[in-house]
C-alpha cells in the first residue's frame, strides 16, 4: 500500500516495479465530483528513477589493488619473500575483441578470453568502466566459462561469437553496444603466480608483450585502502620498490610501449 488520504487507499500503479525509493512531488490529483476525496490520474507515475524487478542486476564490481614493479630484479626478490606462501602458479594467453567500428572500445568496455596453463581451462570477460587512481583499479567484470576447443576457434574466426547464443556476455555485448560482427586485436602472455599472504590473495605477474616486459602486483580487496598500505608498508620493510601502477594491461598492450616508471 502506497498512500492514504482522507480514508482513500491508494495501491501501487504497477506490479513491475520494486518497492519505492523516492515519491515524485508532482503527484497530479483531480477532484472527483462524485467523491468529496481526492483520487489520482490513472496514467500519473508515483515513482522515478526505479528499476523493473525483471531488469538484470549490474555486473559485479571488481575492486584491485596495483602496484608496478621496476624490473625482474624486485620481481624475482618479491617471488623470494614470498615463496613459502606460494599456492600455484598460472600460465595465461589473453586474447582481446572488439568490433568491426571499435564498438567496445570506445565505450571504455574490453571483451577478452583468457587460456590457462596451455588448454586446460578457458575463462570469457566482459570489463567495462575502468577507473584507476592511487594504485587502486575499479572495474564491472563479468566471466563465464568457456570450452577452450571453442575459445580457440573463436580467436581464428571471432564471428563464432555471434552464434553462441547460450553466453549471456554476447548476448549483452550484442544487445548494448549494438556489435554485428567481430574482430580479434591479438594478445600477450601473461605468468601469475598466486600467494596467500595474511589473509590476501596476492597475484605476481610477469606480463609477456612483443615489445618488453612488464611487473606487477595485484590484489583483490573488499577494503582496498587498508589493504593498499599494509602492502606498501611490507614492500618499504623489504626494500622493494614500487609505483601505484596508471594503466591495464590492455591500455599497455593497445599503446603498444611499456610506460615510464615513476
Amino acid at each position: 500500500m502506497i498512500a492514504n488520504r482522507k480514508g482513500l487507499n491508494l495501491k501501487a500503479l504497477s506490479p513491475n516495479f520494486c518497492a519505492p525509493r523516492q515519491l515524485e512531488m508532482s503527484l497530479r490529483l483531480l477532484p472527483n465530483p462524485g467523491h468529496p476525496s481526492l483520487h489520482l490520474r490513472r496514467n500519473c507515475r508515483l515513482f522515478h528513477n526505479l528499476r523493473p524487478t525483471n531488469q538484470p542486476p549490474p555486473p559485479p564490481m571488481e575492486v584491485e589493488i596495483k602496484l608496478r614493479l621496476p624490473d625482474s630484479s624486485s620481481h624475482h626478490k618479491l617471488s623470494h619473500l614470498l615463496s613459502s606462501h606460494h599456492i600455484k602458479t598460472h600460465n595465461q594467453h589473453n586474447f582481446f575483441f572488439d568490433g568491426p567500428n571499435a564498438e567496445l572500445s570506445s565505450n571504455q568496455a574490453a571483451l577478452r578470453i583468457r587460456f590457462y596453463n596451455e588448454d586446460s581451462h578457458c575463462v570469457l570477460s566482459l570489463k567495462a568502466k575502468p577507473t584507476i587512481s592511487d594504485g587502486i583499479s575499479r572495474i564491472e567484470e563479468e566471466e563465464e566459462a568457456l570450452e577452450p576447443s571453442i575459445g580457440r576457434a573463436c580467436v581464428e574466426e571471432p564471428n563464432r561469437m555471434m552464434l553462441m547464443e547460450e553466453s549471456k556476455i554476447l548476448e549483452r555485448v550484442k544487445e548494448e553496444y549494438r556489435i554485428d560482427g567481430f574482430v580479434c586485436l591479438g594478445g600477450f602472455k601473461n605468468v601469475r603466480r598466486v600467494y596467500d599472504w595474511k589473509g590476501l590473495k596476492l597475484e605476481l605477474d610477469e606480463t609477456i608483450f612483443e615489445f618488453g616486459r612488464n611487473y606487477e602486483m595485484e590484489c583483490e580487496s573488499e577494503d582496498a585502502e587498508r589493504d593498499r598500505d599494509l602492502l606498501e608498508g611490507f614492500f618499504k620493510e623489504n626494500g622493494i620498490s614500487y609505483s601505484y601502477s596508471q594503466s591495464s594491461k590492455l591500455a599497455i598492450f593497445r599503446s603498444g610501449k611499456l610506460p615510464p616508471f615513476f
